[in-house]
């Protein structure tokens, strides 16, 4: 009979299209959590509702400059991402896309992001936008996060800036509550990626990163996950007193941080994988949610 002969199809798809590799470089996934806090933001301004169009620019704007912070952090990362299984697969590790591109890529990103910004936004949003960049893309890829176990906690400040970019775009000024919008991001982001760090731990010892877990055990990161967890909580329920939201938010706030609290104390007291990733899950609806109840409350009181 005839020789059969190997369907190559299956492979195709298996193997992405550079459109679709280019994309990745951006990180969607993590961006797309950014955006919900910048977006949110604007629309919770003492300024009231922001027009669409400069809701459009900004998140555009925004989507740029963390999108090509992603891509240059991709690039400088690819010799420790292809020594953990979670990385080892993105485009530049697996050598579908160089490094050197991937780094222009993400520089073009980066200029254009900031174009954008000051064209359609306001001086102080482009300049936390830019901030947010470097701090993202040189400060915490190239030296907080081969360097320190610190570097989730001092790092987390470049996923903290999106709140500003947004509430600066409206308003072109800070405020208190913009600060703590800030802070709220900034202590979410330890218990959010140690639990990632607890699960991967593994990973990062072999590619060299010394996270919490790698450097101080286990039984630390647990702990250090259910104060920062508390600090969180405590910090989302401020806004109220302070007077830039209403009952219905802090009510929300109060549950959702509960539900938080409940996940932090399992993984500290069991630490087994089904508390961590059941935390790691949760922080990531938390803090949609938790933004989106500002908006909700903004609206209807």
């Amino acid at each position: 009979g005839a020789t059969p002969v190997a369907a190559p199809r299956p492979q195709a798809e298996a193997c992405p299209s550079l459109l679709s590799d280019y994309i990745s470089l951006t990180k969607p996934k993590v961006n797309a959590l950014l955006l919900v806090t910048t977006v949110a933001a604007m629309y919770i301004t003492e300024k009231g509702t922001p027009s669409l169009w400069l809701v459009f620019w900004t998140f555009v704007g925004g989507y740029l400059a963390a999108g090509g912070a992603g891509a240059i952090n991709c690039a400088f990362d690819s010799d420790i991402d292809i020594n953990m299984g979670r990385t080892s697969r993105r485009p530049v590790p697996s050598g579908r896309i160089s490094r050197r591109n991937a780094m222009l890529f993400g520089l073009a990103l980066s200029a254009l992001s900031v174009v954008v910004m000051l064209t359609f936004t306001t001086p102080l949003a482009t300049l936390f936008s830019t901030i947010g960049i470097v701090y993202y893309a040189v400060i915490y890829t190239q030296w907080l996060k081969r360097s320190t176990w610190q570097n989730i906690i001092v790092g987390g400040g470049a996923g903290s800036l999106p709140p500003l970019v947004g509430w600066t775009a409206v308003t072109g000024e800070l405020s208190v509550a913009a600060v703590l919008l800030f802070a709220i991001v900034f202590y979410w982001t330890p218990p959010h990626f140690w639990a990632l760090a607890l699960v991967k731990q593994k990973d990062y010892a072999r590619a060299g990163v010394p996270m919490l877990p790698v450097v101080a055990g286990e039984a630390e990161t647990r702990w250090q996950i259910l104060v920062y967890s508390a600090l969180l909580v405590a910090l989302s329920a401020l806004l109220t007193p302070i007077g830039a939201m209403g009952w219905i938010y802090l009510v929300s706030a109060l549950l959702l941080g509960a539900i938080f609290m409940r996940y932090a104390w399992d993984v500290w007291r069991k630490g087994d994988q089904a508390s961590i990733w059941g935390l790691y899950k949760y922080s990531l609806l938390y803090l949609a949610l938790l933004f989106v109840a500002m908006v909700v409350d903004r609206a209807v009181l």
